[in-house]
């Protein structure tokens, strides 16, 4: 009888996700105000990184930002400081543990406590797998993924403590999804993807119900990271790499609306679907009409030849 009476209630559950899903679909969600927290974001000297910290100091919240590069990193806390807000700048290395521990504590003891934490750092190799050195394969395992559980683990304590935080993880839709030629990089990605999925389920059994978390899984955005990534010619029109402004903008969107995960744009949830429903032959046989299998070579060949030019001015 007991289980009857779960079932029912998780069909009324399951039914009023799906119909409230619908309706935020086409309704805009209601924003929640972060004026005044203090929101973390690694990989701030970045592209998106430098975004994400000029759209937050614009809610109003005080930054504390992170990244290895410390010149591009002093430049987003002077953009971020004109808008008024309180900004501190780390440089922290996040393929070392102890250096993401020992920065936290310094964040404690010279800020406070991190209400919102962004993680958004992310590196890729760009070499074939079988002429990756190691060291590069391994970092980006680090930063993209491990750097995911030593942050957690240095600042979420924190916000259990008072029930209140946000955890917001920018991963990518080749986390859902994969290709050829960027093996470190899809791991990395579908590592952190199950890392967010289960600690949002970790919360959730504890009841945490006063944090909040935030899967954002963006296309290719164009930064230059994946540059020379194409599909096949004809549909590029219809799936151009992202704007990178486009891109943080839709991500605070969900942020500040609560939303639980989001692909950018949305057509990559087609994918994201077919790969779980349709059968490996299908999804290979999809994958090589668009392109898709062979989308990351022009990348490929680019990296080679900037490591080649760079050995040759050396």
């Amino acid at each position: 009888m007991i289980v009857i009476v779960d079932l029912l209630l998780m069909l009324i559950d399951l039914t009023y996700s799906i119909l409230n899903a619908i309706i935020q679909t086409f309704l805009r969600p209601r924003l929640k105000c972060i004026d005044g927290e203090l929101c973390l974001i690694t990989g701030a000297g970045g592209a998106l990184g430098r975004l994400f910290a000029l759209e937050f100091a614009k809610e109003g919240s005080h930054l504390v930002l992170w990244d290895c590069n410390t010149a591009a990193n002093e430049q987003t806390a002077k953009l971020a400081r004109e808008l008024g807000v309180q900004v501190h700048a780390y440089t922290v290395d996040l393929s070392k543990r102890l250096s993401i521990y020992e920065t936290a504590d310094r964040v404690r003891a010279e800020v406070g406590d991190v209400s919102i934490l962004v993680n958004n750092a992310g590196v890729v190799a760009g070499r074939r797998l079988l002429d990756c050195p190691d060291e590069l394969l391994e970092r980006t395992m680090l930063v993209n993924c491990h750097a995911l559980f030593w942050m957690t683990k240095a600042f979420l304590p924190q916000m259990k403590e008072k029930n209140h935080g946000h955890i917001v993880t920018i991963a990518s839709a080749l986390g859902l999804f994969s290709t050829a030629c960027v093996e470190d990089y899809c791991a990395s990605k579908f590592g952190a993807v199950g890392f967010h999925e289960s600690l949002t389920h970790d919360l959730l059994a504890e009841e945490m119900n006063g944090i909040k978390t935030t899967l954002v899984c963006p296309y290719i955005v164009d930064t230059g990271m994946f540059a020379g990534c194409e599909i096949r010619k004809e549909f590029r029109s219809l799936i151009p790499p992202l704007e990178p402004l486009y891109t943080v903008q839709q991500s605070m969107e969900a942020i500040l609306g609560e939303q639980q995960m989001i692909c950018i744009p949305r057509i990559m949830y087609i994918p994201f679907l077919t790969r779980a429903l349709l059968p490996w032959e299908a999804n290979v046989a999809t994958y090589r009409f668009m392109g898709g299998d062979k989308c990351m070579l022009p990348f490929i060949k680019n990296v080679e030849l900037k490591n080649s030019i760079g050995h040759i001015k050396s």
